[in-house]
């Protein structure tokens, strides 16, 4: 450090000693933030591997996830996915394991995983549908004009991809908002409520053949 002070100096005879310092002083304060900054972003990336490998672990790192009943989230739009843990984070969606999850995740956190996951390729995920179950969940979605919101069920920037979703996970889903368990779209804990059990599960199969 004292050759660059040396250096200064030389290539500017002109400046008093005292002012050498204080731009060496000026360099070395720079280059301490510049340190920092890029130890923290190393830090930081490091720290969304983990907890991409974390999701993965229950979401699947094909994209397909290890249970039924927990839904896919690979190929999910990335808004949708950021404001959803975002609504984890605030308590508008109840679930223990995501809750814990989230708890210590920034704002810049949840978009970093919410732009990994949406850039992934939706999976196909095999299983056995009801057709006449189906047909039955089409003409209550029709009833309940969910395509106003939903269109061809693609998902957007608004509202999630349903189409090709597990079929549990589709299920809990719309229990939970009928029973007032997920909080974060009262309309739709209103609507869910119009419908019963059985009508909810022949929704699922519909959604989930898409």
């Amino acid at each position: 450090m004292r050759s660059v002070f040396m250096r200064l100096h030389e290539y500017h005879p002109m400046l008093r000693k005292t002012d050498c310092l204080h731009r060496f002083t000026r360099y070395l304060i720079a280059l301490a933030a510049l340190l920092t900054l890029a130890g923290q972003s190393y830090a930081q990336e490091q720290n969304i591997e983990q907890t991409i490998a974390t999701c993965q672990g229950c979401h699947g790192a094909d994209g397909v996830p290890v249970s039924a009943d927990i839904p896919i989230i690979a190929g999910q739009e990335y808004y949708y996915l950021y404001v959803q843990l975002k609504d984890y984070k605030a308590g508008l969606r109840a679930n223990p394991i995501m809750s814990q999850m989230v708890q210590n995740l920034s704002k810049d956190d949840m978009k970093a995983l919410a732009q990994h996951f949406s850039e992934k390729p939706w999976p196909q995920v095999a299983g056995d549908l009801d057709a006449s179950k189906a047909a039955k969940g089409q003409s209550a979605l029709t009833a309940g004009q969910c395509s106003q919101c939903h269109s061809t069920y693609q998902g957007d920037s608004r509202v999630p991809r349903l189409a090709g979703q597990q079929v549990a996970y589709l299920l809990q889903t719309m229990q939970d908002f009928k029973n007032k368990v997920r909080l974060n779209s009262p309309a739709k804990g209103s609507l869910m409520n119009s419908y019963s059990d059985e009508d909810l599960e022949a929704m699922a199969q519909y959604l989930a053949g898409l």
